[in-house]
């Protein structure tokens, strides 16, 4: 004998998990939800970008010998040349010793990485988008396009490693502090907002001027100011939380106040952390482009959005300079902005409570 069911009828039946609940709620945001995609497709080429825009050939086979200069230096004289140095695949002299005979050579979709610069070119740089150069070339000769890609990661990965560093130090500062209260919450409030008085662009300026630019200084520097805006969300988060009853079961079993916090606390109080995480990553991607084009951030050799702004704000005539920048810049914070409000729709439970009860009218 066989029973038909019907899973519409007992789909209702089977509760799904928070997390569950949540992922729901961010794919119903349909434009959040093809942004985090979007993002995440850029985001993973950009890291491969050495595979597919790149000045040297991926893989050279010579003489029957197979070569592979995309993981190696070999020196000009194993194609031919007669200098001991790293060989330059740019030079047409190498360029044609490699076209002889049975010789193969698999090129990079593009051909120049964020340093090459076009000695061979006939128009003066910065020159418009060509065959040679998609997006043109600024006004070192360098081109655009593998610039703006290898900018995009460095802006990304910095964004990344900003953001884990101010939510680490933002979430234990907050955290002790609504947790705990009383004189110890008084004396760090109070120090926090002496500390975030002080003039981040003058201590900037003198760092610059001191000690060599590096994406390492930046982070330290931005680091020391960039957590205090989640610490007071996490503050009142665990302030909320602390007088809850599952808060004054843990302490009667005898839990410590860390397994406290950590446990039960901390999960109950992300919400607010997780999200504004897109939305500090499109602040410190803002925060580096701006200090590039200020000329305090990165070294000038560094891929650098900001430095691509500033090349266009010299070079007016050049459009295809800041035009494509100002494009990758704001197609970035877009996308960063979407996702952001996707997942605060889906972690706000009043806007899931107002959804459901609309579509149960």
């Amino acid at each position: 004998m066989s029973i038909a069911v019907d899973l519409d009828e007992v789909a209702p039946l089977v509760s799904p998990t928070p997390r569950q609940r949540i992922w729901r709620r961010f794919r119903q945001h349909r434009l959040g939800c093809w942004s985090l995609w979007v993002f995440m497709v850029l985001f993973g080429l950009s890291l491969v970008a050495v595979l597919w825009s790149n000045d040297k050939p991926l893989a050279v086979r010579y003489e029957g010998h197979w070569y592979f200069p995309i993981t190696h230096n070999y020196p000009e004289t194993t194609f031919g040349g007669d200098f001991p140095t790293p060989t330059d695949y740019t030079d047409p002299f190498i360029k044609d010793t490699l076209k002889r005979n049975d010789n193969f050579v698999l090129y990079a979709l593009n051909r120049n990485s964020y340093d090459t610069i076009s000695y061979f070119s006939e128009v003066p740089n910065p020159a418009p988008p060509s065959r040679a150069n998609w997006l043109g070339t600024d006004d070192r000769g360098r081109d655009v396009f593998a610039r703006l890609l290898y900018g995009f990661q460095v802006s990304v990965l910095f964004a990344l490693v900003l953001t884990v560093i101010g939510t680490v130090v933002g979430i234990a500062a907050g955290a002790v502090q609504g947790y705990f209260g009383g004189r110890l919450d008084l004396t760090t409030q109070r120090l926090i907002e002496v500390w975030g008085a002080l003039p981040e662009l003058y201590l900037l300026i003198i760092f610059a001027s001191v000690f060599e630019p590096s994406l390492l200084l930046l982070v330290v520097l931005l680091s020391l100011f960039g957590w205090m805006g989640l610490a007071d969300y996490v503050r009142a988060e665990f302030y909320r939380n602390r007088a809850q009853d599952y808060v004054k079961a843990a302490r009667a079993i005898g839990l410590s106040n860390a397994q406290i916090m950590w446990r039960h606390i901390l999960p109950n109080s992300m919400t607010p952390v997780i999200a504004f995480l897109p939305f500090r990553m499109s602040g410190a991607i803002l925060a580096l482009t701006s200090l590039d084009f200020l000329g305090l951030g990165v070294p000038s050799t560094t891929p650098s959005l900001g430095e691509l702004l500033a090349q266009g704000k010299a070079n007016l005539d050049a459009w295809w300079i800041s035009l494509s920048t100002f494009i990758v810049l704001v197609l970035t914070l877009l996308l960063l902005t979407f996702i952001g409000d996707a997942l605060r729709d889906a972690l706000d439970t009043r806007v899931a409570e107002t959804a459901k009860a609309g579509g149960g009218q």
